[in-house]
C-alpha cells in the first residue's frame, strides 16, 4: 500500500515535523502538504522530525487540496465533528479493508483549529472519525499516528493472520488459494472531472439551478461515491452525458431553424395578401 498523508494548511513547523515522525514510525513515506502556513523544514520542525527529516525534504507542496490527491483513487478525511451538511464520519476499523484494496489511498487531516471544510470533506470519498472519550480534540501528529497505525500495522496484522487462515484451509482441502480479484478505481482527478461535468448538465438541462447547484451535487457524491467508479465507468457515464449536451444543443437549433421558418412564412402570407 502506498498511502499518502496530506496535510491541510499546517500552521505550526513543529507539528509538521512530529506527523513526519508519527508516519515514520508506521511505515508511511509520502507526506503532501497543501498551503502551508509555516516553513515545515526549520530548525523546530527537524527537532520534532527526529530521524524523520528526509520526509520533510521530501514532502510535496500543493496549492489545493485537489491538486494533492489528485493521483490518488480513495481519499479519506479526518473530521471530529458531525457535519450537517455531510454524511457522518465512520470509524476507521470499518474503513480499514477499503483503505487496504486501494492502490492509491491518502489520508486528510486540515488545520490545527479548525480542521477540515466543508469543501475540502466534499473532495473526500469517505470520512474518518478517531474515536475518543469526551474531549475529542487530537494534536496534529497524534491523529496521524493514530490513523497510520489503523491503515498499515494493525490492517497488516490482522491481514497476515487472515491470510495464513486463508491458506491453510485450502491447503486442507487441497485446493490452490484463490487470488483476490483485482479492481482499478478511479483517481480524484478523474472523478472531479465527472462531477464538474455532471454540474454542467444539471444546470443545462435545468436539473437544478445555480443556487442549489452545490448541495445537489454533494448529494450525488454521496451516492456515485458509494459505486467505487473504475476509469471505465467514468469514462462511460462521461460518454452519457456527452450526448446530453450534444442533444439539448441539437433541440436548441432545430427549435431556431424552426422559428425562423415559421417567421419566414408568416411574412410570406402577409405579403401574398396584399
Amino acid at each position: 500500500m502506498k498511502l499518502a498523508v496530506v496535510l491541510v494548511s499546517p500552521k505550526t513547523s513543529g507539528n509538521v515535523g512530529a506527523a513526519a515522525r508519527a508516519m515514520l514510525n508506521m511505515g508511511a513515506d509520502d507526506l503532501r502538504i497543501v498551503a502551508p502556513r509555516c516553513d515545515y523544514r526549520d530548525s523546530g520542525s527537524r527537532a520534532m522530525a527526529v530521524h524523520a527529516a528526509k520526509l520533510l525534504e521530501e514532502a510535496r507542496v500543493y496549492a489545493t487540496l485537489a491538486e494533492a490527491i489528485a493521483d490518488r483513487d480513495l481519499v479519506v478525511g479526518t473530521s471530529a465533528r458531525l457535519r450537517a451538511v455531510l454524511s457522518a464520519p465512520q470509524h476507521p476499523a470499518g474503513l480499514r479493508p477499503l483503505v487496504r484494496d486501494s492502490a492509491a489511498p491518502a489520508l486528510v487531516f486540515g488545520p490545527e483549529e479548525s480542521g477540515l471544510s466543508n469543501a475540502d470533506l466534499e473532495l473526500c470519498r469517505l470520512t474518518m472519525q478517531i474515536p475518543t472519550a469526551e474531549y475529542a480534540s487530537l494534536n496534529l501528529a497524534q491523529a496521524v499516528l493514530l490513523s497510520c497505525y489503523e491503515f498499515l500495522q494493525s490492517a497488516a496484522s490482522q491481514g497476515a493472520g487472515s491470510e495464513a487462515t486463508s491458506a491453510n484451509l485450502a491447503a486442507s482441502q487441497g485446493q490452490p488459494e484463490a487470488a483476490p480479484p483485482e479492481r482499478q478505481a478511479a483517481i480524484s482527478s478523474e472523478m472531479e472531472g465527472l462531477y464538474a461535468h455532471l454540474r454542467d448538465v444539471m444546470l443545462l438541462t435545468g436539473y437544478t439551478d445555480a443556487v442549489r447547484a452545490r448541495h445537489t451535487l454533494r448529494l450525488w457524491r454521496v451516492a456515485l461515491d458509494k459505486a467505487t467508479f473504475s476509469p471505465s465507468e467514468v469514462r462511460l457515464v462521461r460518454g452519457l452525458l456527452r450526448q446530453v449536451q450534444w442533444k439539448v444543443a441539437q433541440t436548441g437549433t432545430e427549435t431556431q431553424v424552426n422559428t425562423e421558418t415559421q417567421t419566414g412564412t408568416d411574412k410570406g402570407e402577409v405579403g401574398s395578401g396584399e
